[in-house]
């Protein structure tokens, strides 16, 4: 009996395996118990099991197997990334300060409106900025401020979760650690995080190049001067804007 549940669990594993490389995309529980017809799906508790064997079993290999807010994926390790990196000769995405500002400030303080956005970094958060965003479904609208207009609040996605490897927002670094946006992009590792990519995926080619000027002052929450965004054609960007705004830091949202 306890050899046949041992084939059994080990047949549980290949398959698992199998479906995880070929998905090129996180798997969640739900998904891997479709795998099997409705009589022979194993139960939770072999699911759990063969999902841990499985990490163990990466232990020392290339790649790992992680789980992160879409369900589990396989991904190059750091420390072989360097290598496997060179099988994609395009170059990889770089996305200005302000995009990066822009995103933090949604992952931190959501839901939030653009109007709310501006305010707190002094300056206009062109157009391009959250289209770039949406596109990329790091961020979507969660709901509409009760104020006239009905502004649209912002808020992130499991996609943004998983591009960081992330589980959850409360695994995102505190944000009394983040003193600027460099440090952020430090400990998210914009592209995955600890440099690692997804197994079956491909480093984007997308560069973004939004151009940038300097201007003195202290900008609040997370950077240490101010920056003016240059506006898209379908933008009008306050060059002038306030740039000292707020001072407090609050607590990243669960």
């Amino acid at each position: 009996m306890k050899q046949r549940h041992m084939a059994e669990l080990t047949q549980i594993k290949r398959i698992f395996e199998a479906a995880l490389l070929a998905a090129g995309q996180p798997l969640s529980l739900p998904q891997l118990a479709a795998l099997f017809d409705e009589q022979d799906t194993p139960p939770h508790e072999e699911i759990a099991r063969a999902l841990e064997e499985l990490k163990e079993d990466a232990a020392g290999r290339g790649v790992e197997l992680i789980e992160v807010a879409s369900g589990f994926r396989y991904q190059v390790r750091e420390e072989v990334h360097p290598w496997v990196s060179r099988l994609w000769s395009e170059r990889q995405t770089r996305y200005s300060r302000a995009l990066l500002e822009t995103l933090a400030l949604i992952a931190y303080r959501q839901p939030i409106t653009r109007a709310e956005i501006e305010q707190i970094r002094g300056v206009g958060v062109a157009s391009s900025i959250v289209k770039t965003l949406e596109e990329r479904e790091w961020v979507r609208v969660v709901g509409y401020r009760d104020l006239p207009g009905k502004p649209a609040l912002f808020g992130t996605t499991k996609a943004f979760l998983d591009y960081f490897n992330l589980k959850s927002l409360d695994q995102l670094p505190p944000l009394s650690e983040v003193r600027d946006i460099e440090d952020l992009d430090l400990q998210l590792a914009f592209g995955p995080r600890d440099g690692t990519i997804p197994a079956a995926l491909a480093v984007d080619a997308e560069i973004e190049t939004e151009t940038q000027t300097n201007a003195p002052g202290e900008t609040p929450a997370l950077t240490d001067e101010t920056r003016e965004d240059a506006p898209s054609p379908d933008d009008e960007v306050d060059a002038h804007a306030e740039s000292a705004v707020r001072d407090d830091t609050p607590e990243p949202a669960a």
